[in-house]
Parts: C-alpha cells; sequence; structure tokens
C-alpha cells in the first residue's frame, strides 16, 4: 500500500506531532525519572507517553496497513517487518539528553519512507515552538506561532561554511572532515534541529560521525531533500532506510554545493 502524501495527509502528522510535543512539554515541567535502556541511552516517560500518542494517532486516523518502526517499540524487541513497501519511523523524543538537562533541543520525528528515501518528514521542536516539514509539495517552516513558509537550502559563502556539530556526539573524525572545508562559524545543536538548520540556510553542512540510528535522522533527512539538500554517506551515496539492523552509517548532510 502506497500512502498519498496529499495536503490532508501532512496536515495530519503535524498534527499528530504536534500532539506528542503536548505529552512531552507536559512532563518536560515535572521532576520526571530517567532510566537507561539497553544500550546506556536514557529514556523518560516522555518518550513512552509520546511514542504512544503517535502509534496509536496513525493506527486510528491515518492508517494501520503500513508498518511502524519506532524506537521504543523497538527497544522492547517489537521490531516490524517493514518488507518492501512503505514504512514509517518514528523518534517519538529525538535528543533526550538536551530534554533530560532541560535544553530546549529535542524534537518529535515522524518521516515516511519508501522505495528506501523519505518521502514526507515532519520534526516539530515542541520547547522552541519550532515545527519543520518535508515533502513532494516543498519544505516548509512554522516558527513562533508565525504562519508557514517554504524553506531552501543556501550556497555556502566565499567567506567559507557555517558546520552544525552535534552538542552531544561530536568525535574527533567530524575535526577531520571539516578540516577540508573553511569553515567560518561552527554551531553545536542537539537533535534533528540540525538538518533543519541546512535546510533554512542558517548552516551549510553538518557532518555525522558516529552512531545514528534510522529514526534518529529520516524526518530530517525528508526536511532538507525537500529543502534542495542532500543526506549522503561520506563517499557520496544516498542515505537509505530499511537497511538491516537499522543503524545509518557514518553521513553528510549538505546545503547547495552545486
Amino acid at each position: 500500500m502506497a500512502m498519498n502524501v496529499n495536503l490532508g495527509f501532512v496536515e495530519q502528522m503535524i498534527d499528530i506531532a504536534k500532539r506528542a510535543g503536548e505529552e512531552i512539554m507536559a512532563i518536560y515541567k515535572t521532576d520526571f525519572e530517567v532510566v537507561s535502556k539497553a544500550d546506556d541511552s536514557p529514556v523518560t516517560l516522555a518518550d513512552q507517553k509520546a511514542e504512544a500518542v503517535i502509534l496509536k494517532a496513525i493506527r486510528e486516523e491515518v492508517t494501520d496497513q503500513i508498518p511502524i518502526m519506532a524506537e521504543e517499540e523497538v527497544a522492547a524487541g517489537r521490531m516490524p517487518d517493514v518488507g518492501q513497501g512503505p514504512f514509517f519511523l518514528v523518534d517519538p523524543l529525538d535528543g533526550t539528553k538536551q530534554f533530560v538537562s532541560k535544553r530546549g533541543e529535542f524534537t518529535v520525528n515522524i518521516a515516511l519512507i519508501e522505495n528506501g528515501e523519505p518521502i514526507f518528514g515532519v520534526v516539530h521542536a515542541p520547547a522552541i515552538n519550532a515545527t519543520y516539514w518535508g515533502s513532494r509539495n516543498g519544505a516548509f517552516a512554522e516558527t513562533d506561532g508565525a504562519k508557514p513558509r517554504p524553506i531552501g537550502v543556501r550556497k555556502p559563502g566565499r567567506e567559507g561554511v557555517v558546520a552544525v556539530v552535534s552538542r552531544s556526539h561530536r568525535t574527533s573524525e567530524v575535526d577531520d572532515f571539516l578540516k577540508d572545508y573553511k569553515v567560518k562559524e561552527e554551531i553545536s545543536s542537539g537533535s534533528s534541529i540540525k538538518f533543519c538548520l541546512v535546510a533554512t540556510g542558517r548552516a551549510d553542512i553538518y557532518p555525522r560521525m558516529g552512531r545514528t540510528m534510522e529514526w534518529d535522522t529520516a524526518a530530517g533527512h525528508a526536511v532538507l531533500k525537500f529543502a534542495g539538500g542532500s543526506v549522503t554517506r561520506v563517499d557520496g551515496t544516498p542515505l537509505t532506510y530499511g537497511k538491516p539492523g537499522h543503524d545509518n552509517p557514518h553521513f553528510v548532510a549538505k546545503g547547495d554545493f552545486s
């Protein structure tokens, strides 16, 4: 079953992401408990409640015919067989470390994958009142309560590139990679907001040389892709989805380097 990614579908998915964000913010304001998962990454009640909202809403309001691969479901041992068909990728709370440290750089990520590529993605950052989405109809941002506006990548200026680096997962490989570029500014950020900074033309490049999972990247990948950018493996080949194990290789997200 293929999904028709029309305006109605896009609006539904944005609404679902925002409802998950409301669950997250209700817990954000409390003294919540933090538990470590098997891989030592943190998880909170916010992750679990947001994911429950998303799964229920997609299955009851959008479709129950397409598999949903969601981070906490997978952590609990429930990994659907996505086969060759379309599937959803969900990270209900990307940037849990930012959430725990009360830094607003955390997001709700929902993406739809078809033929190994993201064909829709929404990134909602509830603490900073920002939502980004992308599909074949273009890429858009809704920030600070303003009306949605089209977004697009930029060409790097002659004075150098603005690079986005992970606030929590920076590695020496990233520093080595950036030596090949004239970097005029670096921005440290958490979660999939990094993709959105490139998609809106605030930054030019985001290299990630560390472990990520498909649900971490798919929504941001979609936003950047439909804003005119790219997300590739380090060797320049496409970053695809539905891989065995659903781990990502190292990748580079870029604006317009043509």
